[in-house]
């Protein structure tokens, strides 16, 4: 089973069939974005790709996402693959207020890359972004870059040029990648657990995908209130096992006595007997340090590579002016 270090010197591209791209076209795609998601979207300038979200009147996520701008007039979510038909049917209910358009880009292509990425890019006449969250584009591909360990994800907009590079369909690249985004503290929400969770259950917040700072949005009231009372009594938390096995989406997490203390979002192997997963967990039980199983398994607890703390998308908008 291939770890962690190894992505760094893995060929070609990954191909990441969880991930799907769906477009929001039109005069008023900007205005109709704002009143629904959780990012502020005038910050997606066609540089900066904030995290975002999608709730419930409740504040329940539905999805969550990267916002890109394409171009004037239209931008593009990336999300769980399974996640898109339910979000693109969610939002027409309201689309037709607005003079926009909802496509599900069904023949883009979507790469993980590290070392390679750069050629990768260079094969479509782009450039890298260098730093977080930022993007470059052309009319045949977009790379987005990721927070942490050198990873871009690439959006190739036709299938039929996917040709161009090298892309790995094998198992181990594609465990890797995930690996990757759990050491990362990243989730992506998938359909089996959309309407289940507070975007800050996802530590969407720490990662920059809430801004407290606009107007309303589907939702809004509800993920304030719980920010600003302190109210979020389960959190994402990355522990890892000793088992040859990984957990199904929505494993529960238990206690000594057997109590669910929380779920399972996403799980990857780090070697052939040791996994990795993200889980939402009690916030009372990891304060006490209370002993997690799962499936008999123990769990030992991880850090995180960021705090778990209100970090605003217009700070880490700023923070890429001039450059």
């Amino acid at each position: 089973m291939a770890t962690a270090s190894s992505l760094l010197k893995m060929n070609g591209c990954v191909r990441l069939p969880h991930l799907a791209a769906l477009d929001i076209k039109g005069a008023d795609a900007e205005k109709f974005l704002q009143g629904q998601t959780s990012a502020q979207v005038s910050l997606a300038n066609g540089f900066f790709a904030p995290l975002t979200c999608f709730c419930t009147p409740k504040g329940r996520m539905l999805a969550n996402a990267q916002l890109l701008k394409i171009s004037n007039e239209h931008y593009r979510l990336l999300l769980s693959t399974s996640l898109i038909d339910m979000l693109a049917s969610h939002l027409a209910k309201f689309a037709a207020f607005y003079r926009v358009e909802l496509q599900a880009q069904s023949s883009m292509i979507i790469v993980g890359a590290s070392e390679s990425a750069n050629e990768a890019a260079q094969a479509f006449g782009l450039s890298l972004p260098e730093r977080p969250y930022t993007h470059h584009s052309n009319a045949q591909v977009t790379a987005l870059c990721l927070p942490g360990l050198g990873r871009w994800l690439i959006s190739i907009e036709n299938s039929a040029e996917q040709n161009a590079i090298e892309i790995n369909d094998n198992e181990d690249a594609f465990n890797t990648w995930q690996l990757e985004d759990i050491r990362s503290g990243l989730a992506w929400l998938t359909a089996p657990q959309q309407d289940h969770f507070l975007p800050q259950m996802l530590n969407w917040e720490a990662l920059g995908g809430i801004s407290f700072k606009k107007g309303c949005y589907t939702g809004q009231e509800v993920v304030a209130r719980a920010h600003f009372r302190g109210q979020v009594k389960k959190r994402l938390v990355r522990v890892t096992a000793t088992a040859n096995s990984l957990p199904q989406v929505g494993d529960t997490l238990v206690d000594e006595q057997d109590k669910a203390v929380g779920e399972v979002v996403s799980s990857a192997f780090s070697d052939k007997q040791q996994i990795e997963l993200l889980a939402v967990a009690s916030t009372k039980a990891i304060e006490a340090l209370t002993p997690l199983y799962w499936q008999g398994h123990p769990l030992t607890l991880c850090d995180l590579p960021y705090a778990i703390e209100r970090l605003d998308p217009e700070q880490l908008a700023s923070s890429l002016v001039g450059v």
